[in-house]
């Protein structure tokens, strides 16, 4: 009987002992220490930044140099790809047919002269007979007529000699504009005629002018900058180049096309740039930075402080007694490494930027 109970107490008071060290294990180990994290205040600042549209650099003036008359090129009076001014001989087309047939045109004018001359002469003889009633009155209408039909005569030499002429005149072409000129798409012998092929294309180069296509939704901020003042726009519009550096003359708003694009819902918009050292080429594929500036400060966060979870964007803001709550966001564009915030903050608010991978909704942190 003693031997049981003093089982019973030895058993009793090995699970005393037991549950006295799990609760001192307990009380050891405590809550989870704040996770250390670096945050920032949300702040207002300057919400300056570009939009990006890409572009194809274009003339604003090109003229293809087509033939008007058929024949040979027998001159070629330029250099491939050089700048050339408005009146500079550019090609001849043998003239020997049309000047041979201008010759024969003023030839035939001559004779029509000479017959109206004579026919003049009968019809004021005939005319001064007919006061004396000295010659029928039917020769003196036969005279008349004759006189008108060589009036005529003469009006149909000289139109034939205009005629003649202006093709004549169309073996030598002209350049039509300032510009400069491509490769020549004939050579000295090329037998050329209207309706043929363009034998070259000159498009003006200063100014030059980049082509962009913009949403619907842009057409009021385009329609607004080209409507300002050339003061203003100054730096506003900027072109990228291929390699990524930016080129050094700003742009204006040239054309707004006159219509949306059905099928892309798109506008062509127009934009001219400077072009002194023919640095743009027709055909460059760049990129127009548009600047982006509201007039008022905005809430800028560091970019890296957002998380984004199905679409949705949110950060951790430190509150009170050093725990995270986390809240969702509107924002707006980005800014370098920055990001506008357009609703869900509010100035002033500490924010998590980094270490936000290793906290959770109420956690508590420590700010580095």
């Amino acid at each position: 009987m003693n031997i049981q109970v003093n089982t019973l107490l030895l058993g009793a008071t090995v699970l005393v002992l037991t549950a006295c060290g799990g609760q001192k294990d307990e009380q050891q180990q405590g809550p989870p220490p704040p996770t250390p994290v670096s945050a920032v205040k949300v702040m207002k600042g300057s919400a300056v930044y570009y939009d990006e549209f890409p572009a194809t650099i274009t003339a604003l003036v090109e003229v293809d140099v087509l033939p008007q008359v058929a024949g040979n090129i027998t001159g070629i009076f330029f250099q491939d790809g050089q700048p050339v001014r408005r009146g500079q001989k550019l090609y001849t087309i043998d003239p020997q047919q049309y000047r041979a047939g201008y010759d024969q045109a003023v030839a035939n004018l001559n004779v029509q002269k000479a017959n109206l001359n004579r026919a003049q002469k009968d019809a004021d003889r005939y005319n001064t007979l007919a006061q004396q009633d000295a010659i029928a009155r039917q020769v003196v209408d036969n005279a008349s007529a004759t006189l008108e039909a060589a009036k005529m005569q003469v009006a149909a030499a000289e139109a034939s000699i205009r005629a003649v002429g202006t093709n004549l005149k169309y073996t030598t072409i002209y350049a039509p504009l300032d510009g400069t000129i491509g490769i020549s798409q004939v050579r000295i012998g090329s037998a050329v005629a209207p309706g043929s092929a363009p034998l070259n294309t000159i498009s003006s180069d200063n100014p030059i002018a980049a082509d962009v296509q913009v949403d619907e939704a842009q057409i009021p901020r385009f329609l607004a900058l080209q409507n300002q003042k050339n003061g203003v726009r100054d730096s506003v519009l900027t072109l990228v180049l291929p390699d990524g550096s930016v080129y050094p003359y700003p742009g204006t708003v040239r054309i707004v096309d006159r219509a949306v694009d059905p099928q892309t819902g798109t506008l062509r918009v127009r934009v001219a740039f400077p072009n002194p050292k023919k640095q743009l080429k027709v055909g460059i594929n760049a990129n127009i930075r548009v600047k982006n500036n509201t007039g008022q400060p905005q809430l800028l966060i560091p970019y890296q402080a957002v998380t984004e979870q199905m679409s949705e964007y949110f950060v951790y803001v430190v509150g009170d007694s050093s725990k995270v709550t986390q809240k969702k966001l509107v924002l707006g564009a980005r800014i370098n490494d920055k990001v506008i915030v357009k609703s869900g903050l509010k100035e002033g608010e500490l924010i998590v930027t980094e270490g936000t991978q290793k906290v959770r909704e109420g956690a508590k942190v420590n700010v580095n």
